[in-house]
């Protein structure tokens, strides 16, 4: 055995004898050269391959820290069973949580947002500040859809770094990702068709079919793994599928990522069936590793991905803007907006290129990836502590969720509603789903500064769930 796996040996087994907890950071790499007379080379290569085990997590400018312990997870369906929603009615209810939560005096741990003090806000205000004075009446005319010139070649640029090949052409700009994400529906479906979303899966796709009245093919999705393939391959195979709206990275509400394997995978299954992908990627800017993961469109080669994402959740809420890399069906999703929304924001649009000709955006988003991990992992910390054992914390890296289980039996909706009663809000699995399958199980928000207040109403939290085990 090589000295770096004799380390990552010893450091496994005092991970499982508790001397390190999950949570805890580990001794940084000059420390652990200097307490183990071994090589900088050495002890890196132990480092990496206890984080390749899923032993050990990278805080990003922070160190290495004990990874979440792995907990079973309770099986959505069977491997292969698909859930067929048909018709969707979810809306009024998604509407009642999201309203009871908007007072301003009510913690928003079931909120979708990041808290907005992480975002650059005075300069953004600056930009639009700038723009106001310049604006010509021109300028809502030459941000008509496909969008701002200078808006789309920035996307696509950001793209090329990524070793993606998009043309600018096949950009539409839009209010924020959700218009996006809708009007690609809207672009390869009609009434009736059948739409397959992961089980649980973004409220805001569950609102979307139901609007448009399309059925729905919940396919069994793993808090670490993601989607079951062979139960999307069977539900391809069973039902006339016309898309599938997915999430691959930080999915929402399980934070998931999934492996370029995967994905590419995937992409393979549905070219076979002719199947549309509408990838949802609002948050593959918040990953806490080295690199950037691809989103699933990088692998299709026969145009069937319609890439969707904003700068709702890196950037700005407030200035809606999002986009859609639509492919061969840019010009089908323009006509659409024409007669929608008629057209994104003009004055936000210039904003963003102002905004984005600072060169400010990547500083911004590695501080903000930073300070999102930290928050995460002091949100963590706080509900290990104050949460009964019998609760189970879904971990992921990347993103600001968590997403918790219950003890069987506990109604998440009812625990939501007790915690609304003290100024706590929870964003319960019933959400997330047409079926009963996540009726124990909550999403909570990470991303919100931490402190006495925040822990308190964790310990609260803890108490309610205390008393509905009773």
């Amino acid at each position: 055995m090589k000295k770096y796996q004799q380390l990552a040996q010893q450091m496994t087994e005092q991970i499982a004898h508790g001397v390190w907890q999950p949570g805890d950071k580990l001794p940084s790499l000059r420390e652990q050269v200097a307490n183990s007379g071994m090589s900088f080379m050495t002890v890196s290569h132990a480092y990496q391959l206890l984080e390749s085990q899923g032993r050990i997590v990278a805080r990003p400018q922070s160190g290495y820290y004990v990874a979440p312990r792995m907990v079973a997870t309770r099986q959505t369906a069977a491997p292969a069973q698909v859930m067929p929603d048909n018709a969707v009615d979810i809306n009024t209810y998604i509407f009642e949580v999201l309203q009871a939560s908007r007072n301003a005096a009510v913690l928003p741990f079931a909120s979708a947002f990041p808290d907005p003090k992480l975002f650059p806000l005075p300069q953004l205000n600056r930009s639009l500040a700038q723009v106001s004075k310049t604006a010509t009446a021109m300028s809502v005319i030459e941000n008509l859809p496909p969008g701002n010139d200078e808006l789309r070649h920035a996307i696509a640029r950001r793209y090329a770094l990524q070793g993606m090949t998009i043309s600018p052409d096949e950009i539409m700009i839009t209010a924020g990702a959700l218009e996006a994400l809708n009007l690609s529906l809207q672009a390869v479906t009609e009434p009736g068709d059948w739409v397959i979303v992961e089980n649980p899966c973004f409220y805001g796709a569950l609102q979307a079919l139901e609007r448009l009245r399309l059925k729905a093919l919940s396919v069994a999705t793993d808090v670490k793994e993601g989607i079951d393939l062979d139960a999307l391959v069977q539900a391809l195979q069973t039902y006339p599928v016309k898309a599938c709206w997915l999430m691959t990275n930080s999915q929402n509400p399980l934070g998931f990522t999934l492996t370029p394997e995967k994905k590419a995978r995937l992409i393979d299954i549905l070219s076979e069936h002719n199947v549309t992908l509408i990838e949802d990627d609002v948050y593959s800017e918040l990953y806490f590793g080295r690199e950037k993961p691809l989103p699933a469109k990088a692998w299709d080669k026969t145009d069937m991905t319609l890439h969707c994402s904003s700068f709702s959740k890196c950037l700005v809420p407030g200035f809606r803007i999002g986009w859609v890399a639509a492919g061969k069906h840019a010009r089908r999703i323009q006509h659409l907006q024409l007669m929608s929304t008629l057209s994104t924001s003009s004055p936000m649009q210039l904003a963003l290129v102002d905004y984005l000709a600072t060169k400010r955006y990547d500083a911004h988003l590695r501080r903000l990836r930073r300070q999102l991990a930290e928050r995460k992992q002091l949100a963590w910390q706080s509900l290990m502590r104050s949460l009964p054992p019998e609760v189970q914390i879904h971990h992921n890296d990347s993103g600001y969720f968590l997403w918790l289980e219950l003890p069987a039996g506990i109604d998440a909706g009812q625990l939501s509603a007790s915690a609304l009663e003290h100024h706590i809000s929870i964003a319960p699995g019933k959400m997330f789903s047409t079926t009963d399958n996540w009726a124990s199980f909550f999403r909570f928000n990470t991303a919100w500064g931490w402190g006495e207040r925040e822990d308190k109403a964790v310990e609260t939290l803890g108490h309610l769930i205390r008393q509905l085990l009773k």
